[in-house]
């Protein structure tokens, strides 16, 4: 995991790229860490980047990283391509580099966990879809962090 220039940390958003809602969370290098942002809407034409442009106006990440959804064998998908697509414009947009993780199975860790959560009383609304989303980021993020 690459630190700043002068060793410190640096902020670091996630992305779970989807058709429909991009899952977004945030973390630093120090505590190694993520928690989730939003789960942001896509319109017919893809990213609402209007929403992503007020996440980095925000944080001032140093690096962004999107999951990869590969098939269960680790071939690339469909979503895969979308995914690359997305990332290189985040980086085109932003200027800044993002970093790929294979992201197979983040939504099924972050919807567990939320359910876990819910049921030992530790949230009390209902797990929604962007909430899934968001938490998914937060998997990917992790996955970097250790990767």
């Amino acid at each position: 995991m690459p630190e700043q220039a002068d060793g410190g940390p640096r902020l670091v958003i996630a992305f779970d790229y989807g058709l429909r809602r991009i899952g977004a969370a945030r973390g630093d290098t120090l505590s190694r860490t993520a928690a989730p942002l939003a789960a942001l809407s896509t319109g017919a034409d893809g990213p609402r980047w209007q929403e992503i442009d007020a996440l980095m106006r925000d944080w001032r990440p140093a690096l962004a990283v999107v999951g990869l959804p590969y098939n269960v064998d680790g071939t690339d998908s469909g979503m895969t391509r979308a995914a690359r697509a997305f990332a290189a414009g985040l980086s085109a947009r932003y200027g800044l580099p993002v970093e790929l993780v294979d992201e197979r199975y983040s939504s099924l860790e972050a919807q567990d966990r939320l359910k876990s959560a819910r049921a030992g009383g530790l949230r009390r609304r209902r797990v929604g879809k962007g909430d899934v989303d968001a938490a998914a980021a937060c998997v990917i993020l992790e996955r970097w962090f250790t990767g």
